[in-house]
């Protein structure tokens, strides 16, 4: 403020003040409602007791296979075909919580949509069904809490994942008798045969299959992913057996059930659709 003089004198504004503190206050509260939402948001991994004690004194799990199975079909899948023996345990669970799934409210094991299972026989076989939505923003930490816990030595991974169809780029005409149909993508590392055609471009793969496939390139880890691709937006058993030539590269290390009855598969499905309508 100049004076009649031209001098210039400093005038205080208590308005300007108010400003200044309120903007401050709305900061704050914007800062811990972000970081309230980061800590919801985060994932979280349960194992079992016997697991938990093995990683805190240093030791990683010793894993040869690892199979993760990716949406409601692919995992009816193993849950029908590999899961149904009596030769598996839970080994743990992972709780993400978003805005699409309530998969981190606390539920136990067998409730979860993310569980861990591992052979009897040879705990060097684990196997995971996720069936909830993990965000983008959740994908790489959910990759990363998981594989820390795995020792990466001679580890295979193959990954099962369902994906519609209307997402599959093509010049030639697609029928609906084509669908449902396999394809894979694999790491460098991967030396095996896929037991289906690659996945052609442009299509990619995308969520949590992609996370997973990215990481084991980056760390040198045998990996694959086998993308089924599905005119049925829910669970479905032509879908669900669409992933039966996988069974021969899962037979090599655990028991499979081949001639799985259509009664048992149906149940499977049947709990499959239910759960599907809670993840909406």
């Amino acid at each position: 403020m100049a004076t009649f003089f031209g001098e210039v004198l400093s005038v205080y504004s208590r308005a300007v003040e108010e400003d200044d503190e309120e903007e401050l206050d709305e900061n704050e509260e914007d800062e811990q409602i972000r970081r309230e939402l980061e800590e919801k948001r985060a994932v979280h991994l349960h194992w079992s007791p016997e697991i938990t004690e093995s990683l805190r004194s240093g030791n990683k799990l010793q894993c040869s296979s690892f199979i993760l199975a990716v949406g409601h079909n692919a995992a009816s899948f193993l849950s029908a075909y590999v899961l149904a023996s009596a030769n598996w345990d839970a080994a743990g669970r992972a709780l993400a919580w978003n805005e699409r799934s309530r998969s981190g409210t606390g539920q136990s094991g067998e409730e979860s949509a993310c569980v861990f299972y591992r052979h009897k026989d040879d705990p060097s076989v684990l196997i995971c069904n996720v069936t909830c939505y993990i965000a983008e923003d959740q994908l790489f930490e959910w990759t990363e809490k998981v594989f820390d816990c795995l020792q990466s030595r001679e580890l295979a991974v193959t990954v099962l994942s369902d994906r519609s169809v209307a997402d599959y780029k093509t010049p030639d005409y697609l029928s609906s008798s084509s669908a449902p149909f396999l394809r894979s993508l694999h790491s460098s590392a991967f030396g095996d045969r896929p037991v289906c055609p690659s996945l052609e471009q442009p299509n990619i793969i995308t969520g949590l299959p992609a996370a997973v496939l990215n990481h084991c390139q980056v760390h040198r880890i045998a990996a694959v992913v086998y993308q089924c691709y599905s005119d049925v937006a829910g669970p479905d058993s032509v879908t669900v057996e669409n992933y039966k030539p996988v069974l021969n590269k899962l037979g090599r290390s655990i028991q499979v059930d081949s001639s799985l009855s259509t009664d048992v598969l149906r149940k499977f499905l049947r709990s499959a659709e239910i759960q599907s309508n809670l993840y909406i």
